[in-house]
């Protein structure tokens, strides 16, 4: 027994000998090459900083030194990419000093893949205008602007995009083709007869009234506004009508001398320059300005009250403050009711609501009501069914700078006037100063008038 027990020590030490393992030491070999961003998306020129990690044949992250390439732009020694200026795509590669293993980015050049024309279709009557638009949409989906050349059959495109239609009928077409490049997109023009075998009427009696600061979208279809709608929806409407500056008093004076002349509200300097009043008095015609709280006959001076002169520049027209006689022609518009019930009403006539009645203070309801109060009455006279034309417009966009004053509801009244009739042509109050001048058979107009397009196309051959 005694022997057992002295042999048993070694033969537990020689079994724990036995059990050790040898150590090894760790595996760092790079056996994968890491680059981020895997992938980019770039601008011509622009730059992106690439770096790079290996992966250890034990799976672990370390810092590696490599040598960077690129098979299009350039790349520094330290990853700092810069892409080149043409559209192809390119790709970033990382290799591991002293090694062939290595990893790639893709580089994605954002370039523009297509042109986009609009309208892509329109109708015009001979001589009518429209404004076309294009940009381009990139490979990546977004747009941006790009320049182009526009180019056009039947008739001539400015470099704005500004199309003017000839005078023949027929199918045409406008072009868009990016500047310098190849991506072009195509617009398709039907030009009708002689603005559809229409001219604009003689008439006795022209009306304008203008309402103030809403776009065309928050006026057309609003519920708000039902009587100026069942207009719209009855007579003639322009769906492509833009105000030419904000705030209100350039398109008034824009209305009245086919000027802005200033943008100043404040303004109060008497106004020279060629006017409606100029070429009503040289063709004998008649004229007064209804203005709702016009202190009094022939009032000339700032604001009061509800009254607003930025909305009655009548006031400051030479023409009119500077001959005693016609400065009697600004008149409170309590007159126009006696006038019409009279026979008394002049060959032209201005017609300003006050601040609250024009939708300018209060809501546009509220603006409605007063139209059907005091326009239907007119538009029932035997004076108007006659030979009578109406605009109502408004001055300017609430929310909108499309052509200087945004888009705006523009709606004309005639039983000469084509019934439910929708344009499409671009117009601004230039059109509207030459439309209500040539309805009384006068041909010279003022200003930017002069040169406007005609609006015969909304009248019935």
């Amino acid at each position: 027994m005694s022997l057992i027990h002295r042999r048993l020590p070694i033969i537990v030490v020689g079994v724990a000998l036995a059990c050790e393992t040898p150590s090894r030491p760790a595996d760092d070999t790079v056996v994968q090459v890491r680059v981020a961003p895997d992938s980019v998306i770039l601008d011509p020129a622009q730059t992106q900083q690439f770096v790079a990690a290996g992966r250890t044949r034990a799976g672990d992250s370390v810092a590696i030194a490599v040598t960077w390439s690129a098979s299009a732009g350039t790349i520094t020694p330290d990853g700092m990419y810069t892409a080149d200026t043409s559209a192809a795509d390119a790709v970033v590669t990382a290799t591991l000093m002293g090694s062939h293993v290595s990893a790639t980015s893709r580089v994605r050049k954002r370039r523009v893949a297509q042109i986009v024309l609009v309208p892509a279709v329109v109708t015009l009557p001979a001589g009518g205008t429209q404004q076309f638009a294009a940009w381009g949409v990139r490979n990546t989906g977004d747009s941006v602007a790009v320049a182009v050349t526009y180019s056009a059959t039947g008739g001539s495109i400015a470099s704005g995009g500004l199309y003017t239609a000839g005078q023949t009928a027929g199918n045409y077409r406008v072009i868009a083709r990016q500047t310098n490049g190849v991506l072009a997109d195509t617009a398709a023009v039907t030009i009708t007869a002689a603005n559809g075998g229409g001219t604009i009427p003689r008439a006795g009696h022209v009306f304008i009234v203008t309402e103030e600061n809403t776009d065309y979208a928050s006026v057309i279809g609003s519920s708000s506004m039902p009587y100026l709608n069942g207009l719209a929806q009855q007579y003639g409407l322009a769906t492509q009508y833009y105000a030419n500056t904000h705030p209100s008093i350039g398109n008034y004076f824009e209305l009245a001398t086919g000027q802005i002349i200033t943008n100043n509200d404040s303004y109060s300097t008497i106004v020279t320059v060629d006017n409606v009043v100029r070429r009503l008095l040289a063709a004998g015609k008649t004229w007064k300005s209804y203005a709702e709280d016009l202190p009094s006959v022939g009032y000339t001076g700032g604001d009061v009250g509800d009254y607003a002169r930025k909305h009655n520049i009548f006031a400051l027209l030479s023409d009119a403050v500077n001959d005693t006689a016609q400065r009697k022609n600004l008149v409170p518009f309590t007159q126009f009711a006696s006038d019409l019930a009279n026979g008394a009403l002049p060959h032209y006539s201005n017609i300003v609501p006050n601040l609250c009645n024009d939708a300018h203070d209060c809501a546009l309801a509220t603006a409605d009501n007063w139209l059907r109060n005091n326009i239907a009455p007119l538009l029932a006279s035997a004076t108007f069914q006659q030979d009578g034309l109406l605009i109502i417009t408004f001055d300017e966009a609430d929310n909108d700078n499309t052509y200087g004053g945004g888009r705006i509801a523009w709606i004309v009244v005639s039983p000469k006037a084509k019934r439910g009739y929708q344009s499409t042509t671009l117009y601004q109050h230039q059109s509207t100063l030459r439309l209500t001048l040539e309805a009384l058979g006068i041909s010279l107009f003022p200003g930017a008038a002069a040169t406007a397009p005609a609006m015969s196309e909304f009248f019935a051959p």
